[in-house]
């Protein structure tokens, strides 16, 4: 199999576990978070600096957004998104279902996909179960997510339930496309299923087994922490993760706050990304041991200490409280660099530990020992 995974020790009190997912761009260590380079960019950080200072094993791009800015014929005259965008470790791709769907306004679902306009220009465009595929494999990401539908949290349950079987006849097809078709640069793609059901644990049962049954090399769980309570999403990620497949990874998207992650990773999530590390670094918030920090706040104006002096990025140990507050405040750049580097390096250290604690052995009483703490706000 190109696609390997290999459980290296589960956490024997709770549903943790540590592994390796073997890719032919290179090893991913789980549980791991993916920083987001939505347009195939993490925003304000170089690759040089997800290489060498947060080192990130595997990076997230959307189909959506590559499809049309810079667009297919572009990616495939470079050779990809690796080297078009000079980016030898493994890349995942959404299939854009969240980024269209969110389009309420501009968009018609049908059966065979969905018509949308682009936020760029107003030009119409339709996504199927076939062509997301086919973009995905001209994109060249190692793992290729499944075109599906992903409805608002609150959602009735009727509405749930038909978005959910709609989900399904797409998944299907995107296997088919997938088994017929061959990657285009020389190495293999995953498709992962990814399970829906909104809040109702007996259409996340049912999703999870149909998910479950293309016996897939890793599975996603979408359309959480899209408004639903935050027990709810714990909750529903307890019901799928009974139904799929021990033996493969299992990506939860869009998650989420360090809380959030440690929360999923004790009930047996492996793989995570979400934009908050990056955005909200761009807003002044950093992701610290000790909880969250408004850069903004005039408490931070004369604080001389270095932000991290353990970080691995060099940005966090020669850079001060009372710098980067300063940069936030008037606006500049390099503000948003440093604060989106420093997050990055946070969540990435924060899963790197989680990892360590559920091969010594300590995961539950580590996680029961921090989380207080990444909930606060200083």
């Amino acid at each position: 199999m190109p696609f390997n995974f290999d459980i290296e020790k589960s956490d024997s009190a709770t549903n943790a576990r540590a592994a390796i997912f073997h890719t032919e761009h290179g090893d991913i260590p789980t549980p791991i978070f993916m920083p987001v380079g939505t347009v195939g960019s993490v925003k304000a950080v170089h690759q040089a600096e997800l290489r060498n200072d947060i080192d990130a094993k595997i990076i997230l791009g959307n189909t959506y957004h590559l499809y049309l800015r810079p667009g297919m014929e572009t990616l495939v005259a470079a050779g990809g998104l690796h080297r078009f965008m000079n980016w030898e470790r493994p890349i995942l791709t959404d299939s854009g279902g969240f980024q269209v769907f969110s389009l309420a306004d501009s968009r018609k679902i049908k059966e065979e996909g969905c018509t949308f306009k682009s936020h760029i220009d107003g030009s119409r465009h339709t996504f199927t179960p076939e062509n997301v595929i086919g973009i995905q494999r001209q994109i060249g990401s190692d793992i290729m997510m499944a075109f599906d539908e992903c409805p608002p949290g609150e959602s009735p349950y009727d509405y749930a339930k038909k978005s959910m079987e709609l989900t399904h006849r797409w998944l299907d097809r995107c296997v088919q496309r997938y088994n017929e078709t061959e990657p285009l640069y020389g190495h293999e793609q995953a498709l992962f299923p990814i399970v829906q059901g909104c809040k109702y644990s007996d259409l996340r049962s049912r999703s999870a087994h149909h998910a479950a049954e293309k016996n897939a090399y890793g599975y996603a769980i979408g359309g959480l922490a899209v408004g639903e309570p935050t027990e709810v999403m714990y909750q529903m990620i307890e019901v799928v993760n009974e139904i799929l497949p021990k033996d493969r990874p299992r990506y939860l998207m869009g998650v989420g706050t360090p809380a959030n992650i440690l929360e999923a990773i004790e009930r047996g999530v492996d793989m995570f990304d979400c934009v908050m590390p990056t955005r909200n670094g761009r807003n002044g918030m950093l992701f610290t041991w000790n909880g969250t920090v408004n850069i903004k706040n005039k408490k931070w104006e004369r604080c001389f200490e270095p932000i991290d002096p353990t970080s691995t990025a060099e940005a966090d140990r020669v850079y001060t409280y009372a710098y980067l507050h300063h940069l936030i405040k008037a606006e500049e750049l390099l503000g948003l660099q440093i604060a989106s580097i420093h997050n990055l390096t946070f969540y990435l250290n924060l899963v790197r530990t989680a990892r360590r604690h559920i091969i010594e052995g300590d995961f539950a009483s580590w996680k029961a020992s921090v989380i207080g703490n990444l909930m606060r706000r200083i």
